[in-house]
């Protein structure tokens, strides 16, 4: 018959392992994890070079530019430092699926767009303010349609553009077209991946004759 150990010899078990971690957690862990050595043992055994040369999280990607184009309002007039953008950009929306994209604009910057669906779309024209969490979204317009053409001038500083969803069971094709003071441009995939696209001033898209597609 096998012998149960006694209370005594359980409780004098456990303070033997609760020393060893004690041990280990002064002389190593701490050392290496976090460059605490209040023995010196982490020196005399190289660990505390591996806490510091642990690489820093990397930030979070953030669209934005270097030169952000901020209007100067004089009257009637909005003078900015550098020229507008122009884009053009198609997307194929699969069944049930959406597509957003989006501008970097400053408060009081505009631009002018218009879009086209080949069938009716869900459609959220809205904007993310610097700084806000990602439900902070402000729609501007909410509707279902295939189509707008308009102007937009920015409430606020951060990224601003359209969510399209296609409600039908067969693809749709979105061609959009913009002109304006954005810095950036970014697209938002399905499995919530950012896809920056370069844009290019007008006399460069009109040299070349053709913008270059969005990738699918």
């Amino acid at each position: 018959m096998q012998e149960v150990p006694s209370t005594l010899k359980l409780a004098r078990a456990t303070a033997v392992a609760f020393a060893i971690a004690g041990v280990l957690l002064v002389t190593v862990i701490l050392p290496a994890e976090y460059s605490i050595d209040p023995l010196g043992t982490g020196a005399a055994l190289g660990l505390t070079q591996l806490s510091a040369s642990t690489p820093a999280p990397e930030a979070p990607q953030v669209l934005d530019s270097t030169a952000a184009l901020i209007p100067v309002v004089e009257g009637p007039v909005a003078n900015y430092p550098a020229e507008y953008k122009f884009d053009l950009v198609e997307f194929e929306i699969g069944p049930y699926e959406y597509v957003e994209y989006k501008y970097r604009l400053e408060k009081g910057a505009s631009m002018l767009f218009s879009w086209s669906a080949d069938s009716e779309v869900i459609h959220d024209l809205h904007g993310d303010p610097d700084g806000a969490k990602a439900e902070s979204s402000e729609s501007f317009e909410k509707k279902n349609r295939k189509q707008a053409n308009g102007m937009f001038t920015a409430p606020f500083s951060g990224i601003h553009g359209w969510f399209w969803e296609n409600p039908a069971g067969e693809p749709v094709q979105i061609r959009l077209t913009t002109a304006g003071f954005y810095s950036a441009a970014v697209e938002i995939r399905l499995d919530h991946s950012r896809h920056p696209r370069q844009l290019m001033p007008l006399e460069t898209i009109m040299k070349q004759g053709k913008p270059e597609a969005a990738a699918p």
